[in-house]
């Protein structure tokens, strides 16, 4: 008969192992989420200290970006390759107030809208994120009562 009553060490170990490897993956992605919001908030300080006004034609809508194209005072036409900061709600063929960075036309977002519309998702994927990861991390890291 084998006796199950000799305690080990592999499992303690191995729940605090996991433990932090979910506390570590945890602040990555709080870690990417910030850099985003700020991210988006150096994207509108540039436009805002170099601020340019347009009306912009919206050519195509797609999960990945949304692309505009607007004319600057100089007469030459601008349609960001990365797409339009901001582009919720838009659709092809609109025509859509932008703002966008002077001396880089090539950063253009939709008139009015900053990066707090970034805050919402983003604090709403790290608010998901901890609420799973936080009790898994408790659980882990709880002692095992005697006899159990």
């Amino acid at each position: 008969m084998v006796d199950d009553a000799v305690p080990t060490r592999v499992r303690p170990r191995l729940r605090r192992l996991v433990s932090r490897v979910l506390l570590v993956l945890g602040a990555l992605i709080t870690l990417v989420g910030v850099v985003l919001v700020a991210a988006c908030l150096k994207d509108d300080l540039a436009i805002g200290k170099r601020l340019g006004k347009a009306t912009a034609e919206v050519v195509s809508v797609s999960f990945q970006r949304t692309v505009v194209r607007f004319a600057t005072p100089d007469g030459a036409v601008h349609s960001p390759a990365q797409g339009v900061l901001y582009p919720d709600g838009l659709e092809a063929g609109q025509l859509v107030r932008v703002e966008y960075d002077t001396a880089n036309p090539e950063l253009a977002r939709v008139a009015e809208r900053t990066f707090v519309l970034s805050l919402l998702p983003v604090g709403t994927l790290l608010l998901a994120v901890w609420a799973v990861l936080a009790p898994a991390i408790w659980w882990l890291r709880r002692r095992p009562r005697a006899g159990v």
